[in-house]
């Protein structure tokens, strides 16, 4: 959860720093957008002590991709998301579920 909302904070932060008319408006959003960024990492590494790279990585991405979409583009700046992305996003989140869905089912103990 840690990871996916820092790493929406980052993206908002970085198109706030591109919308900016001033140049401390403009270094502001990218402090932001970076501190929120190296947060991201840490969270990633921390999720690494648990989880194997090749299902770490791929889930936060996506659950990104779907974050940075739907909640930032979409619900804060207004961005339209034609019918063809929100397909793209549907096969998005049955890929997180494919890759990550082993982490719900698997087997516990011997």
């Amino acid at each position: 959860g840690a990871n996916l909302f820092f790493n929406m904070v980052a993206n908002a932060g970085f198109k706030l720093a591109a919308m900016s008319t001033t140049w401390r408006s403009f270094l502001a959003w990218q402090v932001v957008g970076n501190l929120a960024g190296f947060i991201t990492v840490l969270t990633l590494t921390g999720l690494l002590r648990y989880l194997p790279l090749h299902v770490a990585y791929p889930v936060t991405a996506g659950l990104t991709a779907l974050g940075v979409q739907v909640v930032v583009a979409k619900l804060v700046f207004g961005e339209a998301i034609s019918s063809t992305r929100w397909f793209g996003s549907l096969l998005v989140a049955v890929g997180i579920v494919l890759i990550g869905g082993g982490l719900v089912f698997r087997r516990r103990g011997p």
